[in-house]
C-alpha cells in the first residue's frame, strides 16, 4: 500500500552541544518489526524520546501512521506503547503500583493481562503474595516487568528502546516471539520500532533495519533486500590486494581475509579466488558500521 507507514521524518533534527541528531529523512513501514542498529552515541535512543514526547525536536517534521498528529495529542499516546532502556518506572514501585499508575494513564490498559504477562516473564505480579518494589529486582527483572505492562495495553506502535539488553538469552527469545505475536495480531495494522545490541539474538524478531552513524542513517531497508544487496566476502591473503577496491571494509591477517562487499561485485571477487555468501544481520551491522567508522 502507497504511504503506508507506522512513522515517517522529514528533516528531523536535535542539537545538543556535543552532538547533533539528522537530519534524518525515515519512512518505517507499517506492519513490520524495524531494528534500530548502531554503536553507543549513534543517536538511536534520542530518536526513540523524540518519537515518544520525552524528548522535544529542535526541527523538521514527524508523520505518525500517515497523518500529521502531535506526539502531545494522548489520543495518539493511547496508539503507542514506549518501553525505555531504564528507569521507566519510579524505582520504589511494586507490580501492584505499576498497574494502578498504568490503568489511570491509559485507557486499554488491561490489568488481568499485566498480571498473567507477569507470571509469563516470571516476575512478581500483583498477585504475588509480597511484590517487591523495583528496587529490589534485578536490570532484567525490571526489563521484564516494564515489557509486561507495554504488551498489557492495546497499542499499534510498540517504540523499544534495547529491550534485550539486560535479558538473558532464553528470555530473549521469548521477547521475540512476543513481538512476532503482536504483529501477527494485528494483521498489519500494528508495528514495532526498537534498538538493539543484541544483533544476533534479536534478529529473528527483526523485518526493518535503520542503520545509524553519529547521528545520522547510513543505511535503511528491509533485511532480506539488504542481504541480496551486500554480500560476505572470504580469502587468502595473497589476494587480499587485489580485492580490496571492492571491500567496503574488512580485516585481514597473514594468512587470510575477509569483508563486506556489494553483491554486484560477487562475480568479480569470485575470478580473484574469493568466497562469498549472504551476510547475517550481525555481519552486516559490523561491516557497515566499520565502513562508516572509515569514512567519517
Amino acid at each position: 500500500m502507497e504511504n503506508n507507514f507506522c512513522v515517517s521524518t522529514r528533516g528531523l533534527t536535535k542539537k545538543y552541544s556535543k552532538f547533533t541528531l539528522g537530519g534524518l529523512d525515515l519512512n518505517i513501514p507499517m506492519g513490520f518489526s524495524t531494528a534500530l542498529i548502531g554503536a553507543n552515541g549513534a543517536g538511536k535512543t534520542t530518536l526513540i524520546d523524540i518519537l515518544c514526547g520525552v524528548t522535544r525536536k529542535s526541527s523538521g517534521e514527524v508523520i505518525y501512521f500517515n497523518a500529521e498528529q502531535d506526539i502531545s495529542d494522548p489520543a495518539l499516546r493511547e496508539r503507542i506503547g514506549y518501553c525505555a532502556s531504564n528507569a521507566f518506572f519510579p524505582m520504589g514501585f511494586n507490580a501492584k503500583d505499576i498497574a494502578v499508575s498504568m490503568e489511570i494513564a491509559y485507557k486499554s490498559f488491561d490489568r488481568q493481562k499485566f498480571a498473567e504477562l507477569c507470571e509469563k516473564f516470571e516476575v512478581d505480579s500483583e498477585r504475588t503474595k509480597k511484590p517487591r518494589p523495583m528496587t529490589k529486582q534485578s536490570d532484567g527483572n525490571r526489563m521484564r516487568t516494564c515489557l509486561a505492562a507495554v504488551f498489557a495495553r492495546n497499542t499499534e506502535l510498540l517504540v523499544l528502546d534495547e529491550p534485550g539488553s539486560s535479558l538473558d538469552p532464553l528470555m530473549r527469545d521469548r521477547l521475540c516471539d512476543r513481538m512476532r505475536g503482536y504483529l501477527d495480531d494485528g494483521d498489519g495494522r500494528k508495528s514495532i520500532i526498537f534498538s538493539t545490541h543484541n544483533i544476533a539474538d534479536m534478529e529473528n524478531a527483526a523485518d526493518y533495519a535503520v542503520f545509524m552513524d553519529r547521528g545520522h542513517i547510513i543505511e535503511q531497508g528491509f533485511i532480506e533486500d539488504l542481504k541480496e544487496k551486500y554480500i560476505i566476502v572470504r580469502g587468502d591473503a595473497e589476494n587480499y590486494e587485489k580485492a580490496k577496491p571492492y571491500l567496503l571494509s574488512g580485516s585481514h591477517n597473514r594468512t587470510t581475509f575477509d569483508g563486506l562487499s556489494l553483491s554486484e561485485n560477487a562475480e568479480t571477487l569470485a575470478a580473484m579466488d574469493v568466497d562469498s555468501e549472504a551476510p547475517t544481520l550481525q555481519q552486516l551491522s559490523v561491516g557497515l558500521l566499520k565502513y562508516a567508522e572509515e569514512h567519517r
